[in-house]
């Protein structure tokens, strides 16, 4: 998923400080200029002997540079912190307003881009550091690279909501993790998989997760880290060992789901998983 171009190296250096968290970007701007200003303030000897004209030039330019850039600079990383910080709050309020969601297809009402944002959000809400790169470029596609433990993980997003997710894009993450070096990888969808795609990651350090196994993820996100490991959602760094789906989620609602007993019927006495949100939802999958 390509973004846009861009068309200067200001706003190259504006998006670069908005991948940065807030402070980390108004930080930049104070060092930024407190160097330059010290440079732009420098004297500069007005005689020259021979053979050093080169340094007198060199010298000269960047005082010029430094006379404009301790202004332009410091104001270019103070924009960026204020769009990290507004990304901030827009990826925060997604992630509430999905999670509060109560459809079976919330997922699908978003824009890839939000899907983007809110798949690195829940990421950063299980302790990891997210950087988005948006797909663009040789990387095979890679939507976000995540840092945790000192481990590289990488992660690949796939709003397909017409078909599902299939082997190929599996193989090609995969060949990507091997060649970049990276301990583990995702692949997350709104959709589904197919079955041959399940059953190329199983045993390898690829971990997928489909649309109703996010949105159980995106519902603990707010939580403690206990409960959520309780629950089953918690992701470690070593993607072969995820307890993400150890609890089934409602076929009708995508709410979790818990063990309940027949109690008339012909399956009186058998066990089945059923919704936590009954009676509302009579939503039930067999154990």
């Amino acid at each position: 998923m390509a973004r846009k171009s861009k068309t200067s190296p200001a706003e190259d250096l504006l998006d670069l400080v908005s991948m940065l968290p807030w402070w980390g970007g108004a930080l930049l701007a104070v060092i930024s200029y407190l160097v330059l200003h010290a440079v732009a303030e420098r004297t500069v000897v007005a005689s020259v002997q021979a053979g050093q004209m080169g340094q007198y030039m060199s010298t000269m330019l960047w005082k010029a540079f430094a006379n404009f850039g301790q202004y332009i600079l410091p104001l270019i990383c103070l924009g960026g912190a204020a769009l990290s910080a507004w990304r901030r709050k827009q990826r925060t309020e997604l992630l509430v307003n999905v999670a509060k969601s109560d459809a079976a297809n919330a997922l699908d009402g978003i824009s890839w881009q939000e899907f983007e944002m809110l798949v690195g959000e829940s990421f950063r809400q299980q302790g990891y550091q997210v950087v988005e790169t948006g797909g663009n470029g040789p990387d095979g596609g890679v939507d976000l690279v995540l840092h945790k433990s000192g481990e590289v993980l990488l992660v690949q997003c796939k709003q397909w909501k017409a078909y599902k997710v299939g082997v190929e894009v599996v193989r090609e993450l995969y060949g990507v993790m091997a060649a970049r070096g990276a301990a583990g990888g995702f692949l997350v969808t709104s959709g589904r998989f197919t079955d041959a795609a399940t059953r190329f990651a199983q045993g390898r350090n690829v971990k997928l997760i489909d649309g109703p196994i996010l949105m159980k993820l995106i519902r603990q996100a707010k939580t403690n880290p206990a409960k959520r490991e309780r629950a089953g959602v918690t992701i470690s760094a070593n993607a072969v060992a995820m307890p993400i789906a150890e609890l089934p989620l409602c076929p009708q609602c995508s709410k979790e789901m818990v063990r309940r007993t027949a109690k008339k019927g012909a399956h009186a006495g058998n066990a089945f998983w059923g919704c936590v949100a009954y009676p509302s939802c009579k939503g039930t999958r067999p154990i």
